[in-house]
């Protein structure tokens, strides 16, 4: 039976994007446009992941957030269209476990939801490795050591940290990277990673974290 995947989002093609690119990476979805039927349906359909818009009618995301989390460690990520809530967001002891910004790509959306799934099915948080970012400041830290970083290095790196030892493909990286859809090429790709590299490699002692797999992609790997 698939899991399902509780999508609470009031902008109607929003949450019918998201809920087609779920189904198509095999989960049930459930969506509510309402913040006061949010919990209700939450304790009715038990989802895997809920995904959780910030502003709702009737009632704020953020406060749906705590009353969930307050009964269930189910992860829950936050969807927000206004860059400047998410400082909020990760200043408020939400409890949520990550957040998307709008305009953002679906498939990055589905590659996050897995990622989540991942983590708390294994234990292995963001939390417990050694690199840490900083997005006010777009800087990655290892051993104390920072690393200055391009607002494209940096989106590739939070994308790898989000599910360390996962392959991601260089196409699913342009589209997380260029959610504008412009046309970009895989040596695109190669070079920003080149560059992150480089610079983690300075703080991390020479080592390189980075892995590339032949024919595939990407992946952030610790010794």
């Amino acid at each position: 039976m698939a899991q399902t995947v509780l999508i609470v989002e009031d902008e109607a093609k929003v949450a019918e994007l998201l809920a087609d690119y779920m189904q198509q990476s095999g989960f049930a979805t459930v969506v509510i446009n309402d913040g006061a039927l949010a919990k209700q349906a939450f304790i009715r359909d038990q989802p895997c992941v809920v995904l959780l818009d910030v502003m709702l009618p009737n009632r704020d995301g953020m406060e749906i957030c705590k009353e969930i989390r307050a009964c269930s460690n189910v992860p829950i990520i936050m969807i927000t269209a206004r860059v400047e809530e998410v400082d909020r967001l990760l200043g408020l002891d939400l409890g949520a476990d990550d957040y998307v910004c709008k305009p953002f790509s679906p498939r990055e959306v589905v590659a996050r939801v897995k990622a989540v799934l991942r983590r708390t099915q294994n234990g292995n948080t963001a939390e417990q490795l050694p690199l840490k970012l900083d997005e006010t400041r777009y800087t990655a830290e290892v051993n104390s050591q920072q690393a200055e970083l391009t607002v494209v290095e940096f989106k590739l790196l939070q994308i790898l940290l989000s599910d360390p030892g996962h392959i991601y493909s260089r196409i699913l990286l342009m589209d997380c990277i260029y959610d504008d859809h412009r046309i970009v090429s895989d040596r695109t790709i190669d070079s920003h990673i080149k560059k992150l590299r480089k610079k983690l490699s300075v703080i991390n002692n020479g080592e390189d974290i980075i892995r590339s797999v032949y024919g595939v992609g990407y992946k952030l790997e610790f010794a």
